[in-house]
Parts: C-alpha cells; sequence; structure tokens
C-alpha cells in the first residue's frame, strides 16, 4: 500500500513549524508517496510554499474555509491508497508511516490513529497540567490504550484512512471542528470524532485502530500551556460534543467520553490528592484541573445543547 501524506496549513507564522513538519515527512523510514500541502485561503502563503517546496504538491483549499475543508481538498489532490494526516505544527518520528501503514494489514482496519506526544514550549509540563486531559492539547491522554487496540475514533493530527473510504462516506464536515473564526475565538474540535464515528455507522464492521508505534511529537505553545487556554479549551469540546452527537446520535457520539467521565477522571482525581499527600504539590493542581475540566467540558455541552435545540423550534 502507498500512503499520501497531507498537511494543512493556513498561516506564515508557522513557517518554521512548516518547514519542520515537512523534513520528518521526508525523513520517514517508509517515504511518502507524495506530499501534499493544503493551504487554506493565502493565496501568498501557497505561492511561497509553492517555491519553498517544489517536490511536494502544494494546492489550494477548495472547499468551505476550515481544517475540515482543507482535509477533503487533501483527500481529492491524493493519489495514495492511504491518506495520513499531519498536524502543520507537529514532528513526526522516522517510523510514523512504517507503523500506520502496518495498522492496515488487520481485517476490517479503514483508519488508523497514532500517539501524540506533547513539545512543550516551556520545555516542561505545567505541574497542574492533567495527563488526562492532554486531548486539550491534540495529544493522547491517559485513558486512551497504551497497545495497538480498536477505538471510536482517531486524534485528527495524527490519523491515516483508505482514500475510498473517506469520500465514500462524504469527507469530513464542516461547521463542528476548526474554521477561520473558531481559530479566532473559540478552539472548537471534533471534526474527526464525527467522521469516524459516521463511518463506522455507515460501514459496519469498520475498525479505527490506535497504533502507539506511530508516534509524533506536537508542538504546545506557550499560550496553550495557560489555564485559561485549558479552560476555554473544556468549554469549547463541550460545544463541538453538542453538535457530534446531533450528527451521530448521543449513544455512540458520546460513548468514550462517558467511560473517561465516570472511570479515568475520578481515578486521575484521586491520584492527584494523593501525590499531594506524598510531598507533590502538583497533585492538587492537577486534581482540581481535572474537576474545573470536567464541569467546563459539560457546561459547554449543556450551552450547545441548548441551543441547537432553539434553533430548531
Amino acid at each position: 500500500m502507498n500512503t499520501s501524506v497531507v498537511i494543512c496549513v493556513y498561516t506564515d507564522e508557522r513557517w518554521e513549524d512548516i518547514r519542520q513538519a515537512v523534513e520528518s515527512v521526508e525523513n520517514q523510514t517508509r517515504p511518502a508517496h507524495e506530499l501534499i500541502l493544503v493551504v487554506d485561503h493565502n493565496p501568498d502563503l501557497h505561492l511561497r510554499l509553492k517555491l519553498a517546496y517544489p517536490q511536494a504538491i502544494v494546492v489550494e483549499n477548495t472547499h468551505e474555509q476550515g481544517l475540515s475543508g482543507g482535509k477533503n481538498t487533501g483527500v481529492a489532490t491524493a493519489n495514495g491508497e492511504i491518506v495520513a494526516f499531519l498536524d502543520d505544527d507537529a514532528v513526526a518520528d522516522p517510523g510514523w508511516l512504517e507503523a500506520l501503514e502496518e495498522g492496515f494489514q488487520e481485517p476490517g482496519v479503514v483508519g488508523v490513529g497514532g500517539r501524540t506526544e506533547p513539545l512543550w514550549a516551556s520545555a516542561r509540563r505545567p505541574r497542574w497540567f492533567p495527563y488526562e486531559f492532554d486531548w486539550t492539547v491534540g495529544c493522547t491522554y491517559r485513558g486512551m490504550p497504551s497497545v495497538r487496540a480498536p477505538i471510536r475514533n482517531v486524534m485528527g493530527g495524527n490519523a491515516a484512512f483508505l482514500r475510498d473510504v473517506v469520500s465514500e462516506v462524504g469527507g469530513f464536515h464542516s461547521g463542528i471542528g476548526r474554521s477561520v473564526q473558531g481559530r479566532k475565538s473559540r478552539p472548537l474540535g471534533c471534526e474527526e470524532t464525527e467522521f469516524c464515528i459516521r463511518l463506522t455507522q455507515r460501514k459496519p464492521g469498520s475498525v479505527m485502530l490506535f497504533e502507539p508505534r506511530a508516534l509524533i511529537g506536537h508542538k504546545v505553545s506557550r499560550q496553550r500551556e495557560r489555564f485559561a487556554y485549558f479552560r476555554s479549551r473544556c468549554y469549547a469540546e463541550g460545544l463541538s460534543k453538542a453538535l457530534v452527537t446531533r450528527e451521530v446520535g448521543t449513544q455512540d457520539g458520546l460513548s468514550s467520553e462517558r467511560a473517561h467521565a465516570m472511570k479515568t477522571l475520578p481515578l486521575g482525581a484521586l491520584r492527584g490528592v494523593g501525590e499531594t499527600l506524598r510531598g507533590d504539590v502538583g497533585g492538587l493542581g492537577r486534581a482540581a484541573a481535572i474537576v474545573i475540566g470536567l464541569a467546563w467540558t459539560t457546561w459547554g455541552y449543556v450551552v450547545g445543547s441548548a441551543r441547537l435545540k432553539a434553533a430548531r423550534s
């Protein structure tokens, strides 16, 4: 099988990040079939990238502005049997593509997601930041499998899908994940969650696989290390989850979240308290962040659901 790698980009401010992401793809032990850079309605950046990377396919987003449109453009451009997505502020391990491709050898697998580790701008994890909420910075979080295993949905910045299957179920839907407006205000997400659930609903027996050997590092800016961002991201996740459940139903849309909230988060809060009693003062901050993060996510979901209900009436 061969793989087209898609990196969606939107701003010159991430030029160095884009350079490092491209370099990491070019240094794979199993070379990509092609590298596609999708530019989100930024003509100057599009021209600059075409000049800087003649070896890559550089295209403009032909769909609605935002990440979903960029991904759909990438899929439409790709020729590989597999389409892999890498965030523009991420760096892939040399064995990333090889591990993703090997995941598709298992029966029924239509999508594979890898492990994403945070690369903190301040060089160290904030002491108050709970591992259970690493999803707020686009990374693998405590509660996910530690070994290769089926999962409900993959994380969009480190994922690969069979190209034909993506097109067959209608691609990624706009209006759920990040848009230009979302990048400037609420840090919305969940476009890959809705897509994965919709795919498995329409194609029963399809498997999403978590492959921890498909490793990338995801850069976490100083702004995203702050508690204000953490809280805002949790609230935005709740808003997005309301949109997801509207599309795919509450049972499938919240199945993983219920398990995380009922088991992983209480254990994490208790762990934080225990670590505090053993002398780690950061443990109390992590326990408090878990409680606040859950509360803000739940509140976002309640608000989002109410808004959708009001819009329908």
